[in-house]
């Protein structure tokens, strides 16, 4: 797909660090899969992973996490 950041280049599969944060708590997650752009390095999340990222941040969230790194892990 076409970058929409930076209009310049196609998107190629590979990885990106998420960063999701929700009151006192920061999830950082490492290694997930997404469309990242080859000029700008912008990366494109699909929904059902963003969906699974969502889950785990909910989880972590009740289990009282305020700081929190992991590698993904497709469910």
């Amino acid at each position: 797909m076409k970058c929409v950041i930076c209009k310049n280049s196609e998107t190629e599969p590979g990885t990106t660090t998420v960063t999701l944060e929700r009151g006192a708590m920061t999830l950082v997650i490492k290694g997930v899969p997404a469309q990242v752009c080859t000029n700008c390095g912008e990366a494109y999340v699909d929904e059902k992973t963003t969906r699974e990222l969502l889950e785990t941040a909910e989880t972590e969230a009740h289990a009282g996490a305020q700081v929190e790194v992991r590698e993904y892990r497709a469910a």
